[in-house]
């Protein structure tokens, strides 16, 4: 008779085999409101195969009852069960129990940068204000929808941002709001960023005919200046989506050029005057 083999940690150790495949885990879950709360430890079971949602919800039915978490598909596309899982956020439904030794203790707390409204659940208002404040695409003059024509090799370079789930995830980990409150206000944060940096690179995009210069808000309405492309959103995002090297950085090198460039400027002075 052979055993399964231990499951590796995060940290590389290996807890015992136990060879049914099935374990007694130990978890401590954050659990409160916006009035404070603190760990509360729990032991539940865990199932091979299993990822934290199940036992998040094998943990409510269970023992406690009225712990609040907000999840969706449990597939990794709607974002709602984004939290922070030992520290690190990520997607509940997409963090597999196998990652962590048998005997290591799970830690689960809301996502640091949003107001708790209760347990797991966090206020991420903040993001879609900020996503209303984002002007949305504008379709060139005399085009009808179905007349729009892309090369390929355009519809890629967006197509990578639209795979964008909305977890939030990169807007927890970003710094400049994560640590810095006062910094919300004038910060759209790397997911809207993204999403004006996808706009000014979209060859249909029309802003510019209406006088919206999707570079200059970036610096100036975003908050483009904020970020120093540390590339945590990057190291975080679900999707692998590399918002820092393919939006952010490539974004900030055109407003740099468009502000500081003097041939760039000479050219765009001579533009406008024809």
């Amino acid at each position: 008779m052979t055993t399964a083999p231990s499951r590796p940690s995060a940290s590389g150790s290996r807890a015992p085999a136990t060879g049914t495949g099935t374990y007694t885990g130990r978890f401590r879950v954050w659990r409160g409101d916006a009035g404070g709360g603190s760990l509360q430890e729990y032991q539940v079971e865990v199932n091979e195969g299993e990822v934290v949602l199940d036992v998040v919800h094998r943990l409510q039915a269970t023992q406690a009852h009225d712990l609040a978490v907000r999840w969706n598909c449990k597939a990794g596309k709607c974002g709602s069960c984004s939290a922070e899982i030992n520290g690190r956020p990520r997607l509940m439904c997409m963090t597999r129990m196998s990652v962590f030794a048998e005997d290591e203790t799970v830690t689960i707390t809301p996502m640091r940068t949003f107001p708790v409204v209760r347990d797991l659940v966090t206020d991420v208002s903040f993001n879609y204000a900020k996503a209303r404040e984002i002007p949305s695409f504008v379709p060139p003059a005399g085009l009808a929808p179905g007349e729009y024509r892309m090369s390929q090799e355009d519809v890629g370079r967006s197509q990578e941002f639209r795979k964008c789930i909305e977890c939030f995830l990169c807007q927890n980990t970003c710094h400049v709001v994560r640590d810095h409150e006062e910094n919300k206000a004038a910060f759209a944060g790397p997911r809207f960023l993204m999403r004006v940096a996808e706009l000014d690179m979209h060859p249909l995009d029309s802003a510019a005919a209406t006088g919206l210069d999707r570079r200059a808000t970036a610096q100036d309405d975003h908050g483009l200046g904020y970020c120093n492309i540390t590339k945590c959103c990057t190291d975080v995002c679900p999707e692998n989506i590399r918002i820092t090297d393919n939006a952010l950085i490539p974004l900030k090198e055109r407003v740099a050029d468009r502000k500081y460039d003097p041939l760039v400027w000479l050219g765009s002075v001579i533009r406008r005057r024809r």
